[in-house]
């Protein structure tokens, strides 16, 4: 198989979710290429748009909210989104470059390459088989106005958000998020522990923004090493992502019993490593946290779609939900010592969550393809 794999850096999930299935599909020996379609035309314009959606995120979340929620009153109007229209400038470019490079399939992790495969089919050009797969625990702005031939939706109870926008229900295939082979591996805490330099004795709370270091992170650590100042044999965590700002401040305010690190290649290992993760709510990096079955803790999320991750998940039972208030973190961290609601967590985590994820999308691709031929 040949497949071509589609994705933008508007935040690290959708590239993470890319990166996953491409390690599947090389361990089955199959071809896989992944860019990010905007680099064809300009790799200064995909920086452009990555950065801007990451400024908003970071900068400006209650704007960003604001955009996301504009998105969700205008897909009630009966033609098409801006978003549209304006990824029919990519038409002729990613036409250009499948001429000139054969692909069985397309997978795309990201709205945008979707659109312009839309608009591609819509201007006639002719595409192999196209399978979109969601990153979000809810059917994201303007999916429904996308032509691909599958979707893989993250969850079967999602399946009426996705028909009530529109979108058949014979083309969705509930298979969940992938995430990289390392967060499902089954690893000894302690020797985890010991590779990372950590001390088996204590427990670790992980505190996250994603890779850009996003969700309010450094009010949420300011709060958390106040709370956590007289727990004993406890310390924090704290992975900065790309976010340099956020590190050298984290790093100057000089917080007791927090260890601040910037962007990591090993989070599996930090995840598997924790008593507790404490995290905005990104649909790939929860997804990863439920499958390595660490409790996880959600707070401030960024207004849109991670408000609907957050209220999945603490729905099902699989993360607590809370502010980063220091009453609120003060309840919510009793779970550390409430081994029982833990496990119980873990189990929901379990149930709820496909670790095979990776593995099930390659199977329906492989099934594409052979219907195809």
């Amino acid at each position: 198989m040949e497949a071509l794999i589609l994705s933008c850096g508007t935040g690290g999930g959708h590239n993470s979710a890319g990166k996953a299935v491409m390690e599947e599909l090389k361990r089955r020996n199959h071809n896989a290429v992944m860019l990010n379609p905007y680099n064809l035309r300009s790799k200064k314009l995909a920086g452009k748009i990555n950065n801007a959606y990451i400024y908003l995120a970071q900068k400006a979340p209650r704007f960003f909210g604001a955009v996301y929620g504009a998105g969700q009153l205008y897909r009630k109007l009966p033609f098409r989104s801006p978003v549209y229209f304006i990824n029919h400038c990519m038409v002729s470019t990613l036409g250009e470059y499948l001429e000139q490079n054969h692909f069985d399939i397309i997978i795309m992790t990201h709205l945008f390459p979707a659109e312009i495969i839309t608009n591609m089919k819509s201007d006639g050009f002719s595409v192999p088989k196209t399978m979109f797969i969601g990153t979000d625990y809810t059917c994201i702005p303007f999916t429904e106005e996308t032509d691909c031939d599958v979707y893989v939706t993250p969850s079967p109870e999602l399946a009426d958000d996705y028909t009530n926008k529109g979108i058949a229900k014979e083309k969705l295939c509930p298979l969940g998020i992938p995430v990289m082979s390392r967060f499902s591996e089954s690893e000894n805490q302690d020797e985890i522990r010991e590779k990372l330099g950590l001390d088996s004795d204590k427990k670790y709370i992980l505190v996250s923004g994603g890779s850009m270091g996003g969700g309010q992170i450094k009010k949420a650590v300011k709060t958390l090493s106040s709370v956590i100042y007289d727990y004993e044999n406890t310390e924090l965590i704290v992975i900065c992502g790309n976010n340099k700002k956020l590190y050298d401040k984290l790093k100057s305010a000089g917080y007791p019993k927090v260890n601040v690190l910037g962007y990591c290649e090993n989070m599996a290992e930090y995840m598997k490593a924790a008593s507790l993760f404490v995290t905005k709510p990104g649909g790939l990096s929860s997804t990863e946290a439920a499958v390595s079955n660490v409790p996880i803790l959600h707070t401030a999320a960024i207004p849109g779609c991670e408000t609907r991750n957050a209220e999945f998940f603490s729905k099902n039972g699989m993360s607590r939900l809370c502010r980063a208030s220091k009453r609120e973190l003060s309840e919510a961290l009793k779970i550390i010592d409430d081994e029982k609601a833990c496990l119980a967590m873990a189990e929901n985590q379990h149930k709820k969550i496909n670790s095979n994820a990776a593995a099930d999308i390659c199977d329906l691709a492989e099934k594409l393809i052979k219907c195809k031929n």
